[in-house]
């Protein structure tokens, strides 16, 4: 496995958690406001009728030939904040995404998002 160097060229392609179980479908990635480097990816999880898109960090995600593997086991993956597959993360919700995977939320200096889909 190796890091990605471009990791939207990854939309669609198959997710695993750390622990090899299958989480789904990379959707869109979230860059952090602050540096523009990707952050957040979103995953299509759910069976067919009832799918929906979970957060999940990219930091210390890798390739291989035809999926991603992310940090994160697939049970704390798939318990994570989500978002209709035609929805959008509200501000109010960033906090609870962060806050899922143990990881500190500053919102930027003036109040604004951490999080921007790209």
């Amino acid at each position: 496995m190796f890091e990605a160097h471009d990791i939207r060229e990854w939309r669609g392609y198959p997710v695993r958690g750390a622990d090899g179980g299958k989480i789904g479908e990379m959707e869109a990635v979230y860059v952090d406001t602050r540096t523009d480097v990707p952050a957040f990816a979103t995953v299509k999880a759910g069976v067919p009728g009832r799918r929906r898109l979970v957060f999940v960090p990219l930091a210390g995600a890798s390739v291989s030939p035809g999926y991603m593997t992310v940090a994160y086991d697939k049970g704390l993956v798939k318990g994570a904040p989500s978002i209709d597959t035609d929805g959008e993360l509200a501000s109010e919700q960033e906090p609870a995404v962060f806050s899922h995977y143990e990881l500190q939320y500053e919102p930027g200096a003036t109040g604004e998002r951490r999080l921007a889909r790209r």
